[in-house]
């Protein structure tokens, strides 16, 4: 097979390879209001010296400090919803090979995490870790907060030593993104290794069985509002968070981050009662249970772990 090459001359003469003689276009032409009339950004996009202590203020935060470096953490208790003590049983039909420890609901530790994408991979971070856990009665919230990614160590450290006394995750969708993408962000900053909880509590999926026919969407700001009988009022949208966050990164306000954090802190709120429903449903469907898609829903669980005879009678 003969190759047949053709020289760089003429290559350079084809007039759709040349560079234009026209003058480029202004810059102000091709970004809009992106310049002002000097030529400098415009407002809207203009960058806000990076602030400390304004950022702090504005997050309720505290700077701290581990042998990784420096994060910032947002602390705060609810005296709603009240602490409960978990069945063992119900527990059994969720995770039927965890140890008895699961029902200590002072290990428990809730989870969720907001970031940076919706997709997961090795590119994505979790900026804000939300966790929480049974405190005095109520739920005790702290919130890390990635100022810059240099502080990843230190906030996963911080993560770390927190799931060390509360070894039992519970999340709501955390198996399949949360606790996966975490995971990743310990393998890839080297020097932390992943810690490894007892057990993990998924709610999204007895919510699926639960009231997946009933409601259709199974989101955990539908299941308060139509399960729980809590509605939020004013929240963000899910898919805004990333956004808000890199416009803070170029230098936006760090104000706008506050709807992020109190998102994150119903969603922590939100699971917990969340758990509560669906572990007493699970105790005392015959007499708990509110509609019969409800106890529909319990016995494709009980079926599920091998209960046959619970399942029919429902």
């Amino acid at each position: 097979m003969s190759v047949r090459y053709v020289s760089l001359e003429r290559v350079h003469g084809l007039k759709a390879l040349r560079r234009s003689a026209a003058p480029v276009a202004s810059a102000r032409g091709r970004q809009g209001s992106l310049l002002n009339d000097a030529g400098g950004l415009s407002p809207r996009t203009k960058r806000i010296p990076y602030d400390p202590a304004r950022l702090s203020q504005a997050l309720g935060a505290i700077p701290k400090t581990n042998q990784y470096g420096d994060y910032l953490s947002v602390r705060g208790w609810c005296a709603q919803p009240p602490q409960y003590s978990p069945d063992l049983r119900a527990l059994r039909l969720l995770l039927p090979d965890a140890p008895d420890e699961i029902a200590d609901a002072g290990q428990w530790l809730f989870l969720d995490t907001e970031t940076t994408g919706l997709a997961g991979g090795s590119g994505t971070y979790a900026f804000l870790v939300g966790i929480a856990w049974w405190e005095g009665g109520g739920l005790e919230i702290e919130q890390f907060f990635l100022r810059e990614y240099s502080e990843e160590r230190a906030l996963l450290f911080a993560l770390r030593e927190r799931i060390a006394e509360h070894p039992v995750l519970v999340t709501f969708n955390g198996k399949s993104f949360d606790w996966p993408l975490l995971e990743t962000r310990y393998r890839m900053c080297l020097k932390i290794s992943a810690p490894t909880p007892r057990a993990h509590l998924d709610f999204l999926h007895p919510a699926r069985n639960l009231w997946r026919l009933r409601l259709g969407s199974v989101r955990l700001s539908e299941l308060e509002r139509h399960v729980l009988g809590w509605d939020r009022g004013a929240d963000l949208l899910s898919g805004l968070i990333p956004q808000i966050h890199f416009d803070y990164l170029r230098g936006g306000p760090p104000e706008q981050l506050v709807p992020v954090l109190n998102h994150n802190q119903m969603d922590l709120r939100g699971l917990a009662v969340l758990s509560r429903r669906t572990l007493s449903l699970l105790s005392d469907a015959e007499n708990l249970g509110q509609d019969g898609l409800e106890l529909f829903g319990v016995s494709r669980i009980c079926e599920k772990r091998g209960e046959c005879t619970r399942a029919r009678k429902l």
